[in-house]
């Protein structure tokens, strides 16, 4: 649908619901004009009915919802003309049909239920904001009431879809936050606010409504047991139930500083003040203060019990769960302010881990000055870590308090063994859980491992295959619409799919892995292509993903099998109207005798007998994109290749290698090089060759045109050419100083400029050779 955003698809997909923007000459006509907000061209909904193919537009909107799947209803919010002013005065717990056409030019904003089957409506007048729970049983909406309004309209109301009728659970003027449902639709929490719109602090409560019960209930407020003495409910607070309903999760923080307004606002001083011992820069705080403002410290309120538990707080800032929320323990960490400070410079953070027990808050250590990355098992029984400074994974067994290494006795390594910067290597990752709850899955470079909790039995289940023949092989896990499915869990008894990139000829594919039956993978596809958007029906009989290479433009096929496929999609037909190109892989020895790839695009129309200009463009490793399509769009300051090579170029896309302290000299072995080899072809002018790169690849450019005269025309995209000055340059939207850049990260010196300062002044352009 032309101009349609955030498509919908209903649950029995038969109806497609999507927002249509309004035409950009309109929008830009209505800004040049200075429309008001209100006069400015507006979204339109539109619904499209599958079965009939019929479309039906329900004209300018404001907003519009619909439950997770939707079944019939969907709901809008858009201004209607109303008679007069008696008409919006009226208590509006009633609903009614749509009223006839308006004929007063007063409008008024109204909320439509809308049932797509059978096109009935009922209006919501005065109703500020509206919900529906994940199943499709209730539609809640609240009538704010001005500040004057005597009705008594205002409150919350439930109207539920099955019997038709309305029900209000909350009578006065407040503000609603953060409708949550629990996931069975029998219990509804919200956050209710009746300060005055005044007030410089909001004292809000969260309420809780039993679908059984008459009217909602105060759940929490700040005088609730369990709340620490001078905390309270923020309104940013955000509400999750646990998958059972057993459990409310919420937040909670110190009750802020009101501002003294006995001082006018010119007599403020306004002044940022830096400390040594601050964790945050300045600038960092300041780039984050919405953040820092709305920070809540999650607690927990079981209704058994009727009972509330914090569970984080200012030394154990953050809390997380499992996907079901349901089990004993949380996952937790405390940082100290040395470790905190010291994130400037460092490439990650020590700290020390902890479970915490949903229960009653307590405690439990699980390692002490910790760098690396950890998980919690999906049943809270163990705590996975990958330990950065020994490249291991180990589970730690929270009822029996004791670590097992799951990897120590393996002859590959879960880092990143491509890894060429001074920071430690990341591991490669978990690929899923084991469905009965006894062990995980690991990805090593090329492979996939099982490993019980306890480690005694680690198999590689992909039989090596990936090392052997250098594919890397990656879990394709199938998203589901369902909640609390994020969790990725591998059954051995079934077929699992892996997708494959061959190192050797940069190809993808798709294989099939039986893990019962202790086989390699088996093949079911590798070609010249890219597959992604990978996604299947409930039982994986239907396969829909999209394909590209660089000559094929991203297209959307459906298949049972990957191997005979139907084409659903031609995006990009205009393409055949141009000059475009091919790409291919390039292989060449670099002067130290390293190995080197690159990718070498060339126009369509090639002529071998002709000379072409060269570019070449660089951002540390690309050559595994060898089968990516470029669309050909605006970029920031980057080479926009298929521009370049439809107009008679070759470019020419290098990997770096880099050695720690010597960027620029790198940037020389492998750039150089891979152009000077590429000129020994008749059909390359190397009299009209050209570099490019963008921010990190720009300082390559600045380097290498200080370095040699081989290139005829240079193009540095927001370089660094200064690592002195730039070592305690801030970044603009984090406000984080760029010293962990250069000592640890992309810069790869190593070193700080106290230790090593020549590293970084023979990283002057200028002074290259000084």
């Amino acid at each position: 649908m032309a101009r349609g955003v955030s498509p919908k698809l209903s649950k029995d997909e038969r109806f497609l619901v999507n927002t249509v923007k309004p035409f950009y000459k309109e929008t830009r006509d209505a800004k040049i004009k200075k429309k008001k907000p209100n006069e400015m061209p507006q979204d339109s909904l539109v619904f499209f009915d599958i079965q009939t193919k019929q479309s039906t537009k329900l004209g300018p909107i404001k907003s519009w919802k619909a439950a997770r799947e939707i079944d019939s209803y969907i709901a809008f919010s858009q201004e209607l003309e109303v008679k007069g002013k008696a008409d919006t005065t009226k208590a509006d717990t009633s609903i009614t049909k749509a009223p006839a056409k308006k004929t007063s030019a007063k409008k008024e904003l109204v909320v439509i239920l809308y049932n797509l089957r059978t096109k009935d409506t009922l209006q919501f007048w005065k109703a500020e904001n509206f919900y529906f729970d994940d199943n499709e049983k209730y539609f809640v909406y609240n009538i704010k009431g001005a500040e004057k309004d005597s009705t008594k309209t205002p409150g919350l109301y439930v109207y539920n879809l099955q019997d038709k009728k309305v029900k209000k659970i909350y009578d006065g003027k407040a503000t609603f936050q953060n409708i949550t449902f629990s996931d069975a639709s029998d219990k509804l929490a919200f956050v209710v606010d009746t300060s005055s719109a005044k007030a410089l602090l909001k004292m809000p409560s969260i309420y809780q409504y039993d679908f059984k019960a008459e009217s909602a209930k105060e759940l929490i407020s700040k005088n609730t047991a369990g709340i620490p003495n001078n905390w309270y409910i923020p309104t940013s607070t955000n509400l999750s139930f646990s998958a059972s309903g057993n459990r409310l999760f919420f937040g909670i923080a110190p009750i802020p500083k009101v501002k003294d307004t006995t001082l006018v606002e010119f007599e403020h001083a306004k002044v940022d003040i830096w400390h040594w011992q601050d964790e945050l820069l300045m600038t960092q705080q300041l780039a984050s203060l919405p953040l820092l403002k709305n920070k809540t410290y999650r607690a927990v309120y079981h209704f058994a019990e009727n009972k509330l538990v914090p569970l984080a707080n200012l030394e154990f800032e953050n809390v997380s769960l499992t996907e079901n929320a349901d089990e004993e323990w949380g996952l937790t960490s405390y940082t100290s302010l040395e470790n905190k400070i010291a994130r400037q410079w460092s490439d990650g953070t020590r700290s020390d881990i902890y479970v915490v027990s949903l229960n009653n808050g307590n405690r439990q250590l699980v390692r002490r000055d910790f760098l690396g990355n950890t998980a919690l098992s999906p049943k809270a029984t163990h705590v996975l870590l990958f330990d950065k400074e020994n490249q291991n994974w180990y589970a730690y067994n929270i009822s029996t308090k004791t670590t097992a290494c799951l990897t120590c006795n393996l002859n590959v390594t879960f880092g990143n063994e491509d890894n060429d910067s001074p920071a430690l290597p990341q591991s490669y990752g978990i690929a899923g859980w084991s469905n009965d709850h006894k062990g995980v899955y690991l990805y090593d470079k090329y492979d996939l491992w099982y490993v019980d909790f306890d480690g005694k039995t680690p198999k590689n289940i992909t039989q090596s295959a990936g090392r052997n023949n250098k594919i890397r092989f990656r879990l394709i896990s199938f998203s589901s619409n369902k909640p609390r499915s994020m969790t990725t869990y591998l059954d051995p008894k079934k077929v699992v799919l892996l997708s494959s990139f061959n190192e050797n000829d940069k190809q993808n594919g798709i294989f099939k892995l039986e893990i019962a039956k202790n086989k390699a993978p088996k093949e079911i596809i590798q070609s010249q292509h890219v597959y992604k958007r990978i996604s299947a029906d409930e039982n994986q009989t239907i396969f829909t993903y999209s394909r590209e290479n660089y000559q094929e433009s991203t297209n959307l096929f459906v298949s049972k099998d990957f191997v005979k496929a139907t084409q659903l999609t031609d995006i990009n037909p205009q393409q055949k109207q141009y000059n475009w190109g091919t790409a291919e892989l390039v292989r060449w020895k670099t002067p130290k005798g390293y190995d080197a790839e690159g990718i070498l695009y060339k126009p369509e129309n090639f002529d071998p007998n002709k000379k072409y200009p060269i570019i070449a463009y660089f951002y540390e490793v690309l050559s595994d994109g060898l089968y990516n399509y470029h669309e050909p769009a605006p970029t920031p300051s980057r080479l926009m290749i298929p521009y370049f090579v439809s107009n008679g170029y070759l470019v020419f896309a290098p990997d770096i290698r880099y050695e720690i302290g010597h960027p620029g000299k790198s940037a020389e072995e492998y750039i150089n090089s891979g152009m000077r080899y590429l000129a020994k072809n008749s059909w390359v002018d190397s009299t009209k060759m050209g570099i490019q790169g963008q921010s990190w690849g720009g300082y390559q450019v600045t380097h290498l045109i200080t370095s040699t005269n081989m290139y005829a025309a240079a193009w540095a995209g927001a370089p660094v050419v200064n690592m002195t000055s730039a070592y305690g340059g801030i970044r603009w939207q984090t406000g984080m100083s760029r010293q962990f850049q250069y000592e640890k990260t992309q810069s790869r010196l190593g070193a700080t400029l106290w230790e090593k300062p020549e590293l970084y002044l023979r990283k002057l352009p200028s002074i290259q050779h000084g």
